[in-house]
């Protein structure tokens, strides 16, 4: 008999694909690769107490009560009877204290979470804050065991001395087999109804705009090289701008030459990276890099911060650039763009990038985290 997985989701309400993209994985990792394993989804609908009447600030305070009442109450009346629980977002880890935890693992993606307890100078927060924190960090040091999705993220963790080295192991993500370089008739419509015909040159760019993406950063750089490829633009994936950088655009005059994206699911998220010119991460902080990791497998170039950790996703298929400066990135830019307008030279971006994506295969992902499932199914017998 398989031994039943519950996969712990975040709430789908949070809105954060990249979160549900990790459980999606898991589910398709286990359902194709791992017959010995069953994958049960764990998602119950977020409360709607104050969302309805009290706008973004009820949004949010339903999301502090979802997460560290109402989910958790949900859990210990309906989670029960799986054999083993994997809860894929370690904001999430209070969930530990809901569930059996000698038979929990915890995926770590980062550690801005805890940023507030480890390094408290660099993001101050009131002390209601921290003990929210501090409940969670509790919960992810209570799991049998943490995956990293990349040795970046699992040696601070180890140097925070956070969890002990025995129970920590670095897998990093599959590339969902969604992300391919062939042709999809539908997809492929889609993005052209969204984007128009691909004789654009697409500088691709997909994430959130929280800070750290350094989405600014992206349209300081931009600006003098939309003005050298009249063909060029910027297609951001991944929600509106913020009111700030929208005024940089219009300041810079190159709102007209941007297109906003909202999130897509999968398969039209793969047709427009087959789109893209190039994509870049202009990100100063990471725990692993998807974007990254779906260009590639899509055949995309890749254009991105000289981070420890997109060197470690990325190695010699994507080209760096180092630290924040404006002019050395809109370089890099303008060279990329025109090396790659020679189709001799996209040929080998490509075929570098879908070599290098070999090594975020659903069939190499899913060996490592069952070995992961048998430690700790034995460990907790």
């Amino acid at each position: 008999m398989s031994a039943r997985v519950g996969i712990v989701y975040d709430y789908a309400a949070e809105n954060w694909p990249s979160m549900d993209l990790v459980g999606d994985l898991l589910v398709h990792a286990l359902l194709g690769h791992a017959p010995q394993f069953a994958p049960e989804r764990i998602q119950p609908r977020m409360p709607r107490l104050l969302g309805g009447w009290a706008g973004g600030a009820g949004h949010n305070a339903d999301r502090l009560i979802g997460r560290h009442v109402a989910y958790p109450r949900w859990l210990r009346r309906h989670g029960g009877g799986r054999d083993l629980y994997h809860v894929v977002d370690h904001s999430y880890a209070q969930l530990v204290h809901s569930l059996p935890a000698s038979r929990t693992i915890v995926t770590c993606h980062d550690l801005d979470a805890f940023r507030s307890l480890l390094q408290p100078e660099r993001d101050p927060r009131p002390l209601w804050f921290r003990a929210m924190m501090k409940r969670v960090l509790l919960g992810l040091q209570r799991a049998a065991h943490v995956v990293c999705d990349s040795d970046t993220v699992r040696d601070e963790l180890l140097r925070h001395r956070l969890v002990p080295e025995s129970r920590v192991t670095t897998i990093a993500l599959a590339a969902h087999p969604d992300f391919h370089p062939g042709p999809d008739a539908d997809a492929d419509a889609y993005a052209e109804t969204l984007l128009g015909p691909p004789d654009a040159v697409d500088i691709l760019n997909v994430g959130s705009t929280a800070p750290r993406k350094r989405i600014g950063l992206l349209l300081r750089a931009a600006a003098p090289v939309l003005a050298e490829h009249p063909r060029a633009r910027i297609v951001r994936v991944g929600g509106p701008l913020e009111p700030e950088p929208r005024r940089l655009a219009e300041a810079l005059g190159i709102a007209a030459r941007i297109v906003e994206v909202p999130w897509v699911d999968r398969p039209r998220l793969a047709a427009i990276y087959r789109r893209a010119a190039l994509v870049v991460s202009t990100s100063e902080r990471e725990g692993f890099g998807l974007p990254l990791v779906e260009a590639m497998a899509c055949g995309a170039p890749v254009l991105a911060s000289a981070l420890g950790v997109f060197r470690e996703v990325g190695g010699s298929a994507v080209e760096y650039v180092d630290g924040d400066d404006a002019a050395a990135w809109s370089a890099a830019l303008d060279a990329a763009l025109t090396r790659l307008a020679d189709p001799s030279a996209r040929i080998a971006a490509r075929a570098a990038s879908l070599l290098r994506a070999q090594l975020y295969r659903v069939d190499r992902f899913a060996p490592a985290i069952t070995a992961v499932y048998d430690r700790v199914l034995a460990e907790a017998a």
